[in-house]
């Protein structure tokens, strides 16, 4: 008797002010990983593009499982990948190689573009390209499974210690207030109100540089690797102590420079912690996580890329 043959997932991803639709097939390959993308499904995002890497766009994803859910199967080389090839990563983004790429790491794929939509995507990702490094048009990224209507939602964990659970509840309406709408202390920032004075002698692109420094790690790795190690062995005290070890210094810097709302929230964290079990640990650091990645989203739109254009690569060794 012949093997019954699985029906291929699809979801459609869109570009609604480029007026642009691809479909992406999951192909098998990380079925962990796509089921917590599938599962997510529908939601939207600001459309990012990769700064170093080459023909990459990547968004945040509203999914706190990527942070810990372990890939099965990696690329060695994402740059050997076919185009159109889409992944998902403990960064929580999810990403889609439409060209060339100049960064070799590895990377876990769960499908693929469709061959036909390969001209579309290329469209796309010069568009965004442009948006994220010069006109700063705010593109918004649509998920969705396949022949379905799109929607939006941010997941929003719970605790049972009360103050724990009061600041789950205010980091997600504060990620709810700021997913889709630039934050105003990043845009203030950005036009060069800092009430600090951050910005020796006036300036303002050394406070933007350090800020999109610090925020970057601070989501990626402090609060992803504390969510990491929280699902993992590391015993509950000694996650206490790696997160204050991690999170206040930069957070701080971060609160002073103009994130005063990111800063308020480290220290309610902080001030919490020794009441915490392990999975209220967890849903607070990843909750977190989410908000400081979108955070780090939005200021990775706003930087003046332009600023140094005429400064361009003598040449790569062929």
């Amino acid at each position: 008797m012949p093997t019954e043959q699985l029906s291929v997932r699809t979801l459609e991803i869109a570009w609604p002010d480029l007026g642009i639709t691809v479909t992406a097939e999951l192909d098998g390959r990380n079925p962990e990983l796509a089921d917590t993308l599938w599962n997510s499904l529908p939601y939207r995002s600001l459309q990012g593009h990769a700064l170093v890497a080459g023909s990459h766009l990547y968004h945040v994803a509203p999914i706190h499982e990527l942070l810990h859910t372990h890939p099965s199967e990696r690329i060695a080389d994402r740059r050997e990948a076919p185009d159109g090839t889409v992944f998902l990563s403990g960064l929580q983004h999810l990403g889609i190689k439409y060209g060339e790429l100049t960064e070799p790491m590895p990377a876990a794929p769960i499908g693929r573009i469709r061959e036909s939509d390969l001209p579309g995507l290329l469209e796309a990702g010069q568009a965004i390209w442009d948006a994220v490094y010069s006109t700063k048009k705010q593109i918004l990224v649509e998920v969705r499974e396949a022949g379905t209507s799109g929607g939006h939602r941010i997941p929003r964990l719970t605790a049972t210690d009360p103050a724990a659970d009061r600041l789950l509840r205010d980091v997600h309406t504060e990620t709810e207030r700021i997913w889709l709408a630039e934050p105003v202390e990043l845009a203030d920032l950005h036009r060069g109100t800092i009430p600090s004075g951050a910005g020796s002698f006036d300036t303002v692109l050394p406070t933007l540089l350090f800020v999109n420094g610090e925020t970057r790690p601070l989501g990626y790795a402090s609060y992803g690797g504390l969510v990491r190690a929280a699902a993992g062995d590391m015993p509950l005290d000694s996650l206490r102590q790696m997160a204050r070890l991690l999170v206040g210094v930069p957070a701080e810097f971060l609160g002073y420079c103009g994130l005063e709302k990111l800063w308020a929230f480290t220290q309610r964290f902080l001030d919490c912690l020794d009441r915490l079990d392990r999975d209220e640990f967890q849903a607070l650091a990843s909750q977190l996580a989410l908000y400081i990645n979108c955070l780090g989203g939005w200021n990775l739109h706003l930087f003046p890329w332009d600023a140094a254009d005429e400064l361009r690569q003598a040449g790569r060794p062929v």
